[in-house]
């Protein structure tokens, strides 16, 4: 058995190397390196593959979440609400602009904003939700979005998790994650579904007007070279990463699927096992469809009951098995973000997860052999 890995880039890199070695050559030799012809051909064809009207390319996620915000006019003191259970970038972006974050809980099941948390949060001061498709589905847009036009607030969706993913409207439509809000951002760091070989990220919207706000920010809000019409920053998507993100984008939809199947074969072999609970996919089916293009599974993540988690992160270490923790600690305990407006009852799922959740290895480049050794481990463990 080949050596298990979180996320095998390298196995992957072998399967393209013939389509992204010759695309990063012709980078360096027409030394176009940054805003070249090969970021503006990526951005057109995720245009194409999202369905939406503008993509706009920057150095990485947590500028794109920024650079989002900068684009709606958000103000200091304006107040965003956001989940506890996620990486700290979708919080960070929020205090560092000087907005006011203010922190939701999350479903059990799904791990996206639970809704009612949401509406209990909004005062006359919020502006703006940041939902986060964590670990790569949706958070439940159609009725976000009602809320939003209800309070006459923006959505910013989170979706460094779930590119590719679909959302399906009660109506039967679907539409691309990221596409649904004022605007998305989403991260191309390495490990993520569609990675780059470096930092990478990118903002999508519909909207004409916020696309053009936000194609000047990115660049120090220049439209005309020497001419900075509104505040900006230096936010870049290089050449390079383009063309790998080029290369890779045709791959994503089969990519997506190798990460479904895996899923379903480690949720085959846990679903008798009562100590585990299998992620669940918002369209509630029992384990996943064999049709499922809602959950991307950015991450596999399983919540264990009665089970002492640091043993058997250890236990598996031991084994040879990498797994991750995502996340062990809230954003609302965290030393950066703490606030006396915070009641812990406020958060009793998110302060449970911390607990519960362990994530496993989860790459387009899986095999039977190591995902039968990965789920045996855990089990023989569980059962002593």
């Amino acid at each position: 058995m080949k050596k298990i890995q979180m996320v095998d880039l390298k196995g992957q890199y072998n399967d393209i190397k013939d389509i992204v070695n010759p695309s990063i050559q012709e980078v360096i030799e027409t030394t176009a390196f940054v805003n070249g012809p090969k970021v503006h051909k990526f951005q057109e064809n995720l245009e194409k593959y999202l369905g939406v009207k503008h993509v706009i390319p920057c150095a990485n996620g947590t500028d794109a979440l920024q650079i989002a915000m900068m684009g709606l006019g958000l103000k200091p003191g304006d107040e965003v609400i956001t989940v506890d259970f996620t990486f700290a970038a979708t919080v960070e972006v929020i205090a560092l602009l000087q907005l006011t974050p203010v922190l939701v809980d999350v479903n059990e099941d799904d791990f996206n904003i639970n809704i009612n948390a949401l509406k209990k949060a909004i005062t006359p001061k919020t502006k703006a939700i940041v939902p986060v498709h964590l670990f790569g589905q949706c958070a439940n847009m159609e009725v976000i979005m009602e809320i939003a036009k209800a309070n006459n607030l923006f959505v910013i969706e989170d979706n460094a998790q779930a590119i590719g993913a679909n959302y399906t409207y009660s109506n039967g439509t679907k539409v691309k994650a990221g596409t649904i809000g004022n605007v998305g951002a989403t991260s191309f760091f390495p490990s993520k579904n569609l990675g780059c070989y470096g930092d990478g990220g990118a903002i999508f919207t519909n909207d004409d007007k916020l696309a053009h706000t936000i194609r000047g920010i990115v660049n120090h809000g220049m439209y005309e070279r020497y001419h900075h019409d509104v505040v900006g920053v230096n936010s870049r998507l290089d050449s390079i990463q383009a063309a790998v993100l080029d290369a890779k984008l045709p791959h994503l939809d089969n990519y997506n699927k190798a990460r479904q199947n895996a899923a379903r074969k480690y949720n085959s072999a846990f679903k008798d096992i009562e100590k585990i609970q299998t992620p669940k996919t918002v369209n509630g089916c029992d384990g996943i469809c064999d049709t499922c293009d809602c959950h991307v599974f950015h991450q596999y993540t399983l919540r264990i009951k009665d089970i002492d988690r640091n043993a058997l992160v250890k236990h598996l270490n031991e084994k040879g098995i990498p797994c991750g923790v995502y996340y062990p600690i809230p954003l609302h305990k965290q030393k950066a973000y703490v606030d006396e407006r915070y009641n812990e009852e406020d958060f009793k799922v998110t302060n449970q997860l911390v607990k519960d959740v362990i994530s496993l290895p989860m790459h387009t480049e899986l095999d039977d052999e190591q995902i039968e050794y990965i789920t045996s481990t855990i089990i023989k463990f569980i059962n002593g």
